[in-house]
């Protein structure tokens, strides 16, 4: 079925609904006509009941296990998400209220049907008290099932006064409405009945009960919840047509009428129709709503009003009218039944002004409390014509705005108002103003919530309130920023056309606002702006300067970081309070040298940032931020730091950035603009010029510190590049894109192959990458611990696998500092030895100088632990590191290893040639094996061999190759030691035969 098709179609309910319609007007038509007879008409009745509670009674029972379902779901899914289960177990509550209603409607459908069917089996259709038969009381207990049904949904009140509020509105309608019956027509019906009273009385009796059924059962169908209001006025509207439906049986019956003239069948059958139309139009979803509003969806007992009054005054009217126009005056009945309503009536009359008085002076209690709570609060209270003149002022607003009463009395509130404020708060007050006419006081919050941030606001007040904050001049002349809250007010005399404004002195919050916001862009240490105010201020400079270069009026912006070196040995050795004072006096040196219109802030740490603005002067501009950079440094640098009684020598690294470093192309400025693509380029800016800035002090520092470095777009590759080695680097070592390389170490003399120097390659993809760019990297991220693991590992089991061949090959490995001071250290290197099977002594440790030095003791401890394990120590880089002929003494150092930079001036540098000569002969004395690094020219190799330096490598010896080249060419150069002539330098693997499949 299409869409267009199904909205097409009727509603649900109103199939139903039309056809009970059509049934009604088809039996009215036929009562009317006489179809059928009386018997017709009886089981017509019948029938009817039967539908009706058959509807009912299945429809409670279908949507109680349906809520039973769904109270299971909601506790499933209670404990998944808790905010569902108060809702579902309000809904299961108001839907358990409406289902007995349901209930209690469809019984009394079915003693209808039960009495429908007994009238219809007799033939009987009296329906008057002096041939009361069991049917009748099937009639009588549907009529109190029904009521029971209004009466269920409901919260009955529990104090007496309410029932007894409730018993005479009810007593005094039902006497009013009994003597408009009795004179208007049962009067003259009794006169020509010739009955006694009580036989009258007894033919009265199914109106007069109907007629308290229906006064007594209006609270609570004037009272019922929201869901449930069309069910109840339902069933209240069946319970009126039985009840109508009897008194027009009594009054043809009265007066001598047969059934087939009873009309009264029609009405019946219109409240057993309604009855049958309750659960097709039953509103389940309004009920679901007002369980949300209303709790439990109980209803309360909600009175008649007036309506007792008007029934009262209207039986009375019409008593005297016909007292004075009729003949046979007023019967005694009439005369006791309206004495006593009027006597209840009084009575109600004396507990409404005795309520009233109560209320009255409620009402006074509640404005003497108004007055003291309004002058013992802090807060100033105003009360206001509509003028806005003052006519009230509690003794808060005395001294909120110390003023004398007579001050402020009488005083319009527009000539205390800031001038600023005045228009936006009078615009206010006049949208709340009409706002509160219409009926619709948010349209006033609504319209202060559009000045928010402009100096008058709505916040969170109730619908009928407004929230203003304004300045407010006080008696000594000063504005005090307050915040007011502003209500219509009646007061005792229930006088309208009056506000009620409540105002707080918000200076105190105002004061810590302001307090709040320095210490949110500034460092409570040095005073200065910090990284959050600096940022900001960067953007604003940098949006200023572009919209000066698109005025033709460009200047150069520029940011200057420095860092103070050696700054952590203060904390280290004065303590963090001594760092403190230093710091401290750098930020005052800074802020002294830079102009009041530069923006000196701390950036973190030991780190300050600078941001200076300078006007377009050629390329003088350049110039004149170098400058103050070299200020910077010389007043960080020159004058010691005073700590107590000492004095600190510290230096400072400095970097420079200017705004066009890095920035797009055209013109080397991003482009000026609005809109959020500019917002983006300028934010994307400002962090470029920090970044850059940062680079270039980050820089000076890695090239010593006490200089200063301007930035330059190669630094942000190299930083870039690094990052992304050492992202890399962690998949190339899962990938096991890594391979060890072997270059052999000969004796100069006999060219004889010693040892080989295990060296690492990482291949990634077809590109080799050169060591000196990823070994920094490795160090930085620590992926240089594992790495070095595996070297060592795969070094030793390729070179074990050689000496198995009775071949004496030795092997060297380098290792960082790091690798030396990682944890268990010492236990790694034994368990690789043991796992490959190379012997210890098989195996050299390579280390730099400054291995040596930093850290000393724990390295040298753990160096010597693998010296008793037989592993044999290099010193390499000999001569380029620290103080190393004193750790010659103090470490068993078997090897000395010859730097290349002295190796590469031999022949040509004499300094070069005498120093390497000094430490070939230093090693002979001390007994200690000289290796030569770097050798690449034969007047090398020859000059070496003078010397009588044991060993070499390098390029002219032979280059870094494979494993399985390396054993090609070691099994070469051994094999020739037996041959004429032995091994000649350089080796060269070109000849070498290929290598067997067995071998690699």
């Amino acid at each position: 079925m299409s869409g267009e098709n199904a909205r097409r179609l009727p509603p649900p309910r109103a199939v139903p609904v039309g056809a009970v319609a059509v049934v009604g007007v088809l039996y009215a038509v036929g009562s009317l006509m006489g179809w059928g007879g009386t018997a017709f008409l009886a089981w017509a009745e019948a029938g009817a009941a039967a539908a009706a509670a058959v509807s009912l009674l299945l429809t409670a029972r279908r949507t109680k296990d349906a809520g039973e379902a769904a109270r299971l779901d909601a506790a499933s899914d209670a404990v998944s998400d808790a905010d569902d289960a108060p809702e579902g177990g309000v809904s299961a509550r108001f839907g358990a209220v409406w289902r007995a209603s349901w209930r209690w409607y469809g019984l009394a459908a079915a003693f209808w049907f039960a009495g429908a069917v007994g009238s219809a089996v007799s033939s009987e259709q009296s329906r008057s008290a002096l041939s009361l038969s069991v049917t009748d009381l099937f009639y009588l207990a549907a009529e109190a099932a029904l009521v029971t049904g209004l009466v269920v949904p409901i919260r009955l009140p529990r104090d007496a006064r309410t029932w007894v509020r409730y018993a005479s509105d009810t007593y005094v309608c039902a006497c009013a409405l009994f003597v408009l019956g009795w004179v208007g027509v049962f009067g003259s019906l009794y006169h020509r009945s010739g009955e006694s009273p009580s036989e009258f009385s007894l033919e009265l009796l199914y109106p007069l009960i109907d007629v308290v059924l229906v006064w007594g059962a209006l609270p609570f169908a004037l009272g019922a919840a929201h869901g449930h209001r069309r069910a109840a006025w339902m069933g209240y509207g069946a319970l009126a047509a039985f009840a109508v439906g009897d008194i027009v049986t009594a009054v043809v019956r009265l007066r001598g009428g047969v059934p087939a003239d009873d009309p009264a069948d029609i009405l019946r059958l219109a409240g057993l129709l309604l009855l049958l139309l309750v659960p097709w139009t039953g509103p389940v979803a309004a009920g679901a709503r007002g369980a949300r509003r209303g709790g439990d969806g109980r209803g309360r007992v909600i009175g008649p009003g007036l309506a007792p009054a008007a029934v009262a005054a209207a039986a009375a009217l019409f008593v005297a009218g016909h007292s004075l126009t009729g003949a046979d005056g007023i019967e005694p009945v009439v005369s006791f039944v309206a004495g006593t309503a009027a006597l209840v009536l009084l009575a109600r009359l004396a507990g409404l002004l005795r309520e009233n008085d109560a209320l009255r002076k409620a009402v006074d209690t509640g404005e003497e409390h108004f007055r003291a709570l309004s002058e013992s609060i802090n807060d100033a209270v105003l009360i206001c014509d509509l003028d806005a003149t003052v006519q009230y002022a509690s003794a808060g607003a005395l001294r909120t705005y110390r003023y004398e009463p007579e001050e402020i009395l009488g005083r319009p509130l527009g000539e205390i108002i800031h001038p600023e404020d005045l228009p936006r708060v009078q615009e206010v007050f006049r949208r709340f103003l009409d706002a509160g006419d219409a009926g619709d006081a948010g349209d006033a919050a609504e319209a202060g919530a559009d000045r928010a941030g402009t100096g008058v606001h709505a916040g969170e007040a109730p619908a009928d309130a407004l929230r203003v904050a304004c300045r407010v001049r006080a008696a000594d002349g000063t504005w005090l920023p307050t915040e007011s809250t502003v209500s219509r007010y009646s007061g005792t005399g229930g006088a309208p056309g009056r506000l009620l404004i409540t105002t707080r002195d918000l200076s105190e919050q105002a004061a810590l606002q302001r307090q709040v916001a320095h210490l949110t862009f500034h460092d409570g240490l040095t005073g200065l702006p910090n990284r959050a105010y600096f940022e900001e201020r960067t953007r604003e400079v940098l949006s200023r300067a572009l919209s000066a270069a698109g005025a033709g009026r460009a200047g150069k912006v520029a940011v200057v970081f420095v860092d103070l070196d050696g700054f952590t040995a203060v904390n280290d050795s004065a303590g963090h309070a001594a760092g403190d004072q230093v710091l401290a006096q750098a930020a005052r040196r800074l802020r002294a040298t830079v102009r009041s219109d530069g923006t000196v802030a701390r950036w973190g740490g030991d780190e300050f940032a600078v941001l200076v603005q300078l006007p377009e002067d050629g390329r003088g501009e350049t110039r004149a931020a170098v400058e103050l950079a070299e200020r910077l440094l010389r007043t960080l640098s020159v004058e010691p730091y005073r700590v107590g009684s000492k004095g600190i020598a510290l230096t400072a690294s400095v970097g420079i950035a200017f705004a066009e470093d890095g920035a797009p192309a055209r013109g080397g400025r991003p482009e000026p603009g609005t809109g959020p693509e500019a917002g983006r380029r300028l934010r994307r800016g400002a962090a470029d010029l920090i970044r850059n800035g940062d680079l270039a002090m980050a820089r000076a520092k890695e090239l010593g510190g006490g200089r200063v470095e301007v930035f330059a777009p190669h630094m942000h590759t190299d930083v870039v590049r690094r990052l992304e080695l050492g992202s890399d680097l962690q998949r190339a070592l899962a990938e096991e894109q890594f391979a060890v390389e072997f270059q052999p170490v000969v004796e100069l003399e006999t060219s004889r192959v010693t040892g080989v120097e295990a060296l690492l390659r990482w291949w990634r993809g077809n590109e080799s990458v050169p060591p000196e760019e990823f070994i920094g990297p490795a160090e930085e991220s620590g992926l240089m611990i594992p790495l070095g693991d595996w070297v060592l590992r795969e070094a030793c089991r390729e070179v074990a696998r050689w000496r198995r061949d009775s071949w004496e090959v030795g092997l060297s490995v380098n290792f960082t500092a790091r690798q030396i001071a990682a944890p268990r250290f010492v236990e790694s290197v034994a368990a690789a030895l043991e796992e490959t099977g190379l012997p210890p002594r098989a195996l050299t440790l390579e280390v730099r100088e400054e291995v040596l030095v930093e850290d000393a003791g724990h390295n040298v401890e753990r160096l010597s632990a693998l010296r008793d394990l037989g592993v044999r120590l290099a010193i390499d880089d000999f001569g380029t590191g620290y103080a190393s002929l004193a750790y010659l003494g103090q470490l068993p150092v078997d090897i000395i290893k010859i730097d290349p930079s002295f190796v590469a001036g031999l022949g040509s540098d004499e300094t070069l040639t005498l120093l390497t000569r000094t430490i070939v002969r230093l090693g002979s004395d001390l007994g200690l094996t000289v290796v030569a690094e770097g050798i690449e020219r034969p007047e090398q190799l020859e000059l070496l061999r003078e010397m009588r330096c044991p060993r070499g490598q390098g390029f002219l010896v032979a280059r870094p190759m494979a494993a399985g080249r390396a054993e090609s060419l070691v099994r070469t150069n051994l094999a020739a030691r037996g041959l004429p002539g032995g091994a000649r330098l350089p080796l060269s693997d070109a000849e070498l035969p290929p290598v067997d499949a067995d071998v690699r």
